[in-house]
């Protein structure tokens, strides 16, 4: 591309506008709660895993995130060393217990705890991606439309 052809819009000595700081613990803590780490008031999700295109309360676009595989790997590698952490103990202080009892007591455990981590793991991810204004949280801001609820209105419209 020829140099004339180069937009010079980065070249420009123009002050950038301040940012305003995002406190990235503080938005973990509220991702984890599935809380919006906007306001902390509205929810990021609006059923189990889905999440919201926009904040209920203050509007902060949510749509633009990417949790894509993070999540279900963090749940899998926290789960999986607190089941084999209790297995291995288990095993250690009662090795002569039956198999029927590891049968009723860690799979549905392992269920139940992928089943309650998975959306505060994802919801964390979120809230971290827009503490770093990672992947198109860089532009959004704390936005002044009305928000649009919980995201299924613009779903169903298109």
């Amino acid at each position: 591309m020829p140099i004339d052809m180069v937009s010079t819009a980065a070249l420009t000595c123009e002050p950038v506008p301040a940012k305003r700081d995002r406190s990235v613990w503080k938005s973990i803590k509220l991702g984890l709660a599935g809380k919006c780490p906007n306001c902390a008031k509205g929810k990021i999700f609006y059923r189990y895993l889905k999440v919201n295109d926009r904040c209920p309360s203050c509007g902060e676009e949510f749509f633009h995130h990417r949790a894509d595989d993070a999540p279900p790997y963090v749940t899998i590698v926290i789960v999986c060393h607190i089941v084999g952490t209790g297995i291995l103990t288990l095993d250690t202080f009662e090795p002569n217990l039956p198999l029927i009892y590891h049968m009723l007591i860690w799979p549905p455990l392992t269920l139940a705890l992928c089943l309650l981590l998975l959306p505060m793991f994802k919801g964390a991810l979120i809230a971290l991606q827009w503490a770093l204004r990672m992947h198109g949280f860089e532009t959004a801001s704390a936005v002044t439309q009305a928000p649009l609820g919980n995201g299924r209105e613009a779903r169903s419209a298109s």
